[in-house]
């Protein structure tokens, strides 16, 4: 079964890779066009929206794959499964319609009041809000259609859709900044306008998809499938709440003449740790919709602990992949940013721990607990807003802010650990893993140690680096026993 999950994983992450490849564009294209200031607009609302995509898609994305499961287990002939199916899709899909909606009609109402808490960048321009909110629309509207694609399996579908809308936003964003859109007093409300039109023709090709399926609400099934999905809602939105604060609070925080430039900074620094971000990612695409499908609890414990343990292998790589060429990635911003690429080691580590948590929810998920999400967020919550009111004036900035996602983080995987080990206990090899981390934490400091001491030149500064991700590659290949001749053979014959 891991090897689904694997192949799962491979198709979703070649394509990823792509996809936000070009999406990740759009970092250098900001970062060398716009001001530290400005592009802390630009942070600061994608900072915002997934915490507004969270608490509008109220949690139905995993009741969706929990309860298209359900109407399987329940039998009956394929057409009575499939009609099963197709009312968890019509009912979460309108829910989620109606809530962003809603929230549209609200923040409509109260545009003046909403820009001037936002701050004063938003007040001079409250037509920023307003693409914002539209965008947050179109984007809820489409959630719970994706959601489908991957339950059913067509990731290549999934993968078209989702590179249609960065093409499209990546090929606006150039455009506008060719013909000096961007050098205008509307300024960085174009990225916006990209991001508006984008999803606009993402939502439209995607509608096909749904098979004619009209969102309509069965008001008896919403009400089970309200009682699954509260507790990820409130757990969602306290984690994300956790993953947007530090944003918010070096906003708020910070006297207004720094607190913009300082989370230009930070956003883009967190740009950097792409590839983290996009392993994480994919994994999560294709280990969602596998662990919350119909298999044993022998083979589920067997699955989570063996992905755990090639997860945090693989994310140890990437971390001392990007930590020991961290100057290389850097190029990515402009030159005005890279003076905060010192914090990329925190937020990598930060970001490897969200995964490791991503892990240890899908026991309750899958055994319909989910109000067990509710505590292991809001601990990471409690967590992040302690440390960014002591960490953030302390230490003047961003670095105070990723050391208190990190701790936010490392919360969030304790309280899940502590809840599995007593309500789910599942045999992870933890020895293993903590090898992997104790040997990734070991080169980077060996890195780190012998520039600081010797000084070398670029050349044996990056040669050694090389040595030591070899060195790792070379440590997981015998530790896990990997053959690497039948890998080799196994792709080569496929290409024949």
């Amino acid at each position: 079964m891991l090897e689904k999950l694997a192949k799962q994983t491979a198709i979703y992450g070649i394509s990823t890779i792509v996809v936000r490849f070009l999406s990740y564009l759009l970092t250098p294209i900001y970062t060398y066009t716009f001001t530290q200031a400005e592009y802390g607009i630009v942070t600061d609302i994608y900072a915002l929206i997934p915490f507004a995509l969270v608490l509008l898609s109220m949690g139905m994305e995993s009741s969706y794959f929990r309860f298209a499961a359900k109407a399987e287990e329940a039998g009956g002939t394929a057409e009575q499964i499939s009609e099963g199916k197709r009312k968890v899709f019509a009912t979460t899909w309108g829910a989620t319609i109606v809530a962003a909606s809603l929230f549209f009609a609200v923040v409509m109402l109260l545009l003046d009041k909403v820009a001037e808490v936002m701050g004063a960048a938003y007040v001079a321009h409250p037509e920023y809000v307003i693409l914002v909110v539209l965008i947050i629309l179109l984007d809820v509207a489409a959630m719970i259609p994706f959601s489908r694609l991957r339950e059913q399996g067509r990731a290549l579908k999934f993968v078209m859709l989702k590179a249609l809308n960065v093409f499209v936003n990546v090929g606006l964003a150039i455009t506008f900044m060719a013909v000096g859109l961007f050098d205008s007093e509307f300024g960085v409300g174009w990225v916006f306008v990209a991001n508006l039109v984008a999803s606009i023709i993402t939502l439209v090709a995607l509608i096909p998809t749904t098979e004619r399926t009209v969102p309509t609400i069965d008001k008896a099934l919403l009400r089970k499938i309200f009682a699954y999905s509260l507790p990820l809602l409130i757990g969602g939105v306290a984690g994300t709440a956790g993953e947007f604060l530090d944003r918010q609070m070096i906003k708020y925080i910070l006297p207004e003449d720094i607190s913009m430039a300082q989370l230009g900074v930070y956003g883009a620094i967190t740009k950097i740790a792409v590839v983290m971000t996009l392993f994480t990612q994919m994994y999560r695409l294709a280990a969602e919709p596998f662990f919350l499908a119909n298999f044993s609890r022998e083979e589920f414990k067997e699955s989570a602990a063996a992905a755990m343990k090639y997860f945090v292998m693989v994310s140890m790589a990437i971390f001392l992949g990007i930590t020991l060429f961290r100057d290389l990635f850097a190029l990515i911003v402009g030159r005005d940013f890279r003076e905060g690429v010192d914090i990329l080691p925190i937020i990598l580590a930060g970001n490897i721990l969200s995964g490791v948590w991503l892990n240890l929810s899908f026991w309750y998920k899958r055994e319909e607990k989910t109000r067990y999400a509710v505590y292991v967020t809001f601990a990471g919550l409690g967590v992040s807003i302690v440390a960014c009111l002591t960490l953030i004036p302390l230490t003047g900035g961003y670095a105070g802010a990723a050391w208190a996602r990190l701790a936010a983080e490392a919360a969030m995987v304790g309280v899940s650990y502590l809840l599995m080990r007593r309500y789910y206990p599942v045999q992870y090899d933890v020895r293993r893993i903590a090898e992997y981390v104790v040997a990734g934490i070991a080169l980077y400091i060996v890195a780190e140690v012998f520039a600081e001491q010797c000084q070398p030149t670029a050349v044996v500064h990056y040669g050694v680096n090389a040595v030591l991700m070899v060195a790792y590659f070379a440590y997981a290949v015998w530790r896990e026993k990997i053959d690497l001749r039948a890998m080799v053979r196994a792709i080569l014959k496929r290409r024949v």
